[in-house]
């Protein structure tokens, strides 16, 4: 089947090259020339595991191919997504500017009989509005409209998406799924996975779902500082309620807060369209406050151990909101930089694959300074700060760390280490909703020297 998927960001490129390993004959088009000439060259203007190799090899089999021309691109094309960016607006709505541009173009270059889906997140009611758009145009053609929310997770996007757990599409028409179900049917050969709803309930269905995790995470964090005041232990509470069937150990995970694309901006746009609606969502309003108090609370914390300190040097692990990415998108450490920052802190920089693009981000900075590994990062540290869970942080010597920090304090964000290891060790450990056991005095020695 040619299929046209519009937009080459991180879902676009991903959806596109999976439907060409498929078999399908695919473009990719995107208005935005530079990209489409990397992606002509080769290169890959995002971090996913495999996504580079997959690319290449559908390029050199004529399956996948990439223009910034929509003449070009909807040439022959019997199905068209739209894979667009929808940002947060400074109200928090989606902007759906993108996605009723894209629209247009494709009203005013359509030729052939032609199913338009809708792949962006988008508020409930968008798909409709782009069935309008594109009527306003008058082409007289006929097309069909569907909306087919994506569940991809950074890191693991290829896999969600040859094997996902589910394929969600809302039509108008029976035969429109019809055709959804033979084009997505190559993904789920095992078992068929794919559900049929009406477009407004598959469009908040996407929602609903970012939601429903943010709300674990959330839920998880605020308890943690209940647990941290009482001496409990939120990872074993983890573990008591996770072992409910009816809850699951899935998003139970305390930490400093969720970040990325996804998440924090669809709870956002989720609590705006209704508040516009005057049925505001009170419990998911809680939930975004959570979220960004969570980081602050931690920051606070790690401030107040080093107020000894008139300029504390202060390693950071772990820059990507999350790890097997380099998607800076609301990365709590962002957050966290700008405050420690604001206080004065000489801050050393390491993430195994964000450097570039923190680099791009950030603002020059006589205290920034970028570092090749976690233990340049450590060197001269009073206190390290992990804010992303990279699997190379897990087993690193920690005997070797204590050696070339000046202080030993360890701010562990994402709960990666043993509370009485790290303490037989010598560091001050403080992690999230676990008790603190301390070995050494607070107090970070300025004499010490690496």
């Amino acid at each position: 089947m040619q299929i046209v998927v519009i937009g080459v960001g991180y879902v676009g490129l991903v959806t596109g090259t999976c439907f060409a390993e498929m078999g399908h004959h695919v473009v990719c088009l995107d208005i935005d020339e530079s990209k489409i000439e990397q992606l002509k060259k080769g290169e890959i203007p995002i971090y996913e595991p495999g996504l580079q190799e997959m690319v290449l090899r559908n390029q050199k089999s004529g399956r996948l191919s990439f223009t910034s021309s929509y003449q070009e691109g909807m040439q022959g094309a019997r199905v068209a997504f739209i894979a667009v960016d929808t940002p947060p607006l400074p109200d928090g709505q989606a902007d759906r500017s993108r996605v009723f541009g894209v629209a247009k173009s494709i009203g005013l270059t359509m030729k052939e009989e032609l199913l338009i889906v809708t792949k962006s997140t988008v508020p409930p009611g968008t798909t409709h509005e782009i069935r309008r758009i594109i009527e306003e145009q008058g082409k007289g053609i006929p097309f069909a409209v569907a909306s087919n929310p994506e569940f991809l997770k950074e890191g693991s996007a290829l896999a969600d998406c040859l094997k996902p757990d589910r394929v969600i599409v809302g039509v108008e028409k029976e035969e429109d799924g019809y055709l959804l179900h033979k084009l997505f049917a190559p993904f789920m050969l095992s078992h068929d996975r794919f559900i049929v709803m009406d477009i407004l309930s598959a469009e908040l269905t996407k929602y609903a779902a970012n939601s429903m995790l943010a709300t674990r995470i959330s839920f998880m964090n605020e308890l943690s500082r209940l647990a941290e005041i009482l001496g409990a232990d939120i990872q074993q509470i983890r573990k008591g309620i996770g072992s409910d069937k009816r809850i699951g150990h899935a998003f139970l995970y305390p930490g400093i807060g969720y970040g990325g694309s996804c998440l924090p901006k669809d709870v956002k746009a989720l609590v705006a369209q209704a508040r516009a609606l005057n049925s505001p969502l009170s419990l998911l309003e809680q939930v975004d406050a959570v979220n960004q108090s969570q980081i602050e609370w931690f920051i606070n914390s790690l401030l107040q151990a080093l107020a000894d300190i008139e300029q504390p040097v202060i390693a950071v692990w772990g820059l990507a909101f999350k790890p097997d990415t380099d998607d800076l998108r609301e990365a709590p450490a962002l957050t966290a930089i700008k405050r420690l920052l604001a206080n004065k802190a000489n801050l050393r920089l390491f993430d195994p694959i964000a450097m570039d693009r923190a680099k791009q981000i950030l603002p020059d900075n006589p205290f920034l300074t970028y570092c090749s590994s976690e233990l340049e990062a450590a060197f001269g540290a009073d206190a390290i700060l992990l804010v992303t869970e990279w699997k190379q942080f897990r087993f690193i010597d920690m005997e070797e760390v204590k050696t070339k920090m000046r202080g030993h304090l360890f701010f562990d964000g994402r709960n990666q280490y043993a509370p009485e290891e790290m303490a037989k060790m010598g560091f001050y450990y403080k992690s999230i909703g676990q008790p603190v056991i301390e070995s050494h005095a607070l107090r970070t020695d300025s004499s010490k020297t690496s």
